[in-house]
């Protein structure tokens, strides 16, 4: 009696965490109406927010200041900040996806740590949140994957002078070898455990047939932020949360020897965003 006690104190502790939300989700309509997004998407329920790069400067057009004043005023809170680590481009052989309206996904030029690292740090910092993530960089070759982890540490150390958090965050292309080599395992042994941890995708990495239970368990810590979102049956691509073949329930219970702080749901290029995070949010609520 005594240690099933014990297991759901530990249960409610590890799901007991605030829902955020990534706004890339809404990449396509978000800058539309900023305000009034962020209005809706707390009236969602959801009381953090992790930002991305956008189809405007800055942050959704605005400043730093001014971006985490509005998110403030909405009563939720600014926890992380998507970038690019290098200039955007398509994994080789792969086509650019498809936006909410059927037609390729346009991507505007947009800051990345290589070109730009001491200006986005700032920025972030400016912001007030604490942690930095970066959003992808190139790891297709040997040659990519040694300059993007020197990118990697570069920004790593400014992040620390400036009070902040790098982060890196995953998509399923890590998983693949190179050269003999699984870059995910290099990302992790050749940047520091102190200075920058990992955001777990939960969608990619199942898709990639890696345990996200097996990578806490090696790495006990590591992991301070997670994307939450589902993958279709036929592992093409994401889903609302609950609705696909991601082991919630089980990848949680871990949630503490991941060091997992916060978890933002996330869905790429959904038709319907508004749906999408409701439902999510709703599964998350019920059932984690």
């Amino acid at each position: 009696m005594l240690q099933g006690k014990i297991f759901s104190s530990l249960f409610s502790e590890t799901m007991n965490k605030p829902i955020g939300l990534q706004l890339f989700t809404l990449f396509n309509t978000f800058d539309s109406d900023v305000a009034g997004n962020l209005k809706k998407i707390a009236g969602n329920g959801y009381l953090e927010i992790e930002s991305a790069f956008s189809k405007k400067a800055g942050f959704y057009g605005m400043k730093a200041k001014e971006f985490a004043a509005m998110v403030k005023d909405n009563g939720m809170s600014w926890k992380s900040h998507h970038v690019l680590g290098a200039q955007f481009k398509m994994p080789p052989g792969a086509k650019m996806p498809l936006d909410a309206d059927g037609k390729p996904l346009v991507i505007p030029v947009i800051k990345n740590l290589t070109d730009n690292m001491q200006e986005i740090v700032d920025e972030a910092a400016e912001a007030g949140i604490p942690y930095l993530v970066c959003a992808n960089i190139p790891t297709y070759t040997t040659d990519e994957l040694k300059s993007s982890i020197e990118t990697l540490n570069k920004t790593a150390e400014a992040c620390k002078k400036a009070g902040l958090l790098l982060a890196y965050h995953n998509h399923d292309a890590e998983f693949k070898a190179v050269d003999g080599n699984v870059p995910y395992d290099l990302l992790l042994s050749e940047t520091n455990a102190d200075t920058m941890k990992m955001e777990l995708d939960l969608c990619w990495v199942t898709k990639a047939g890696v345990d996200p239970v097996e990578l806490f368990k090696k790495h006990p810590g590591r992991f301070h932020l997670w994307h939450v979102k589902d993958l279709d049956k036929a592992m093409t691509g994401p889903q609302p949360v609950g609705t696909g073949i991601v082991d919630f329930k089980t990848i949680f219970k871990y949630a503490k020897t991941a060091g997992m702080k916060h978890f933002f749901v996330e869905h790429d290029m959904p038709q319907d965003a508004f749906a999408s995070i409701t439902q999510s949010f709703n599964y998350i609520k019920n059932n984690l």
